[in-house]
């Protein structure tokens, strides 16, 4: 069970990172603030936090530090919640030490959904940027009575990455999501997620996530 947990002192800060499995996070003790793609969340003992492969956040944990178990996902959950609780999080965690795949499995069966997101600027900011409208950070600002500057600035210290680079990152991420049904072109899917051309669609792809579409469909396959 030691693999499987992870142990963060008070006020340490998580730099933005990627994973390229999904996996549960079960919150044991502690606290901490998750900033990432799919918002901010603040969680607490009891709480489950998905993360799909590929998703990508930063955490800031409280005074107190956190206990956190994360679980490898039994199935897709790219069409449910992503943020909930379990009513018994200790019994999930005493069955981890005999069982991982059980674990993932109770985490499943009990889980609840709960909206944990925030509701700051930064992450309403967030929201507007993954919607896939043609938002203007300029403009934007303006109707929140904000400076431009302070934006950018204040987003990049909630998120962790530019509204730009977040931005491009959710319309890549939108696009590796209907990559695993898409049965057209990838110059199709360039033009119908956003992006340039074909060429700018498959180096956005690799960014994220090291593998060109090719290989991704070849993993969905196999999935």
């Amino acid at each position: 069970m030691r693999n499987w947990i992870s142990h963060h002192p008070g006020r340490e800060h998580m730099p933005r990172h990627r994973h390229a499995r999904g996996y549960a996070a079960l919150i044991l003790a502690g606290g901490y603030t998750e900033a990432g793609d799919h918002g901010r969340l603040r969680v607490q003992p009891g709480h489950v936090v998905i993360h799909p492969a590929y998703e990508a956040h930063q955490d800031h944990f409280g005074s107190g530090g956190a206990t956190v178990l994360n679980l490898p996902l039994n199935i897709s959950y790219s069409h449910r919640a992503l943020t909930g609780y379990v009513p018994d999080p200790d019994s999930i965690a005493r069955l981890a030490e005999r069982d991982i795949a059980a674990a993932a499995a109770a985490l499943e069966e009990t889980f609840q959904p709960l909206d944990l997101r925030l509701g700051d600027w930064p992450d309403k900011l967030a929201a507007a940027l993954a919607s896939g409208l043609d938002i203007d950070i300029g403009s934007w600002a303006a109707e929140m009575k904000l400076a431009p500057q302070s934006v950018s600035r204040g987003f990049r210290q909630a998120y962790g990455v530019s509204p730009k680079r977040y931005r491009m990152e959710q319309r890549t991420l939108r696009a590796l999501e209907q990559l695993r049904t898409w049965s057209g072109s990838l110059a199709a899917l360039a033009a119908e997620s956003g992006f340039a051309d074909q060429a700018h669609l498959t180096r956005s792809l690799v960014a994220l996530t090291g593998l060109t579409p090719r290989q991704l469909r070849v993993n969905c396959v196999q999935a």
